[in-house]
């Protein structure tokens, strides 16, 4: 995991599927698991979900609230 990865997770939206759109950090875990169970896409979106999926399932998701707070500033 590199830093700005955790920054990405708050303002890259999901580029297709059902959540097309969302930022990652807002994918709802059921859908986060179901990659997990199924395989995450390769390349960076599918390093990003593995990512998001561990912090959901670790109960981390409230160590982003502060990215968010800084995003909406910017």
């Amino acid at each position: 995991m590199k830093p700005e990865d955790l920054q990405k997770l708050v303002t890259l939206p999901m580029p297709y599927g059902k959540y097309k759109g969302r930022v990652i950090a807002d994918l709802p875990s059921h859908y986060l698991n179901w990659f997990a169970r199924e395989g995450f896409p390769g390349g960076e979106l599918g390093r990003l979900l593995a990512l998001m999926q561990e912090m959901d399932h670790n109960g981390l998701k409230p160590l982003l609230d502060p990215l968010r707070q800084a995003k909406l500033f910017k």
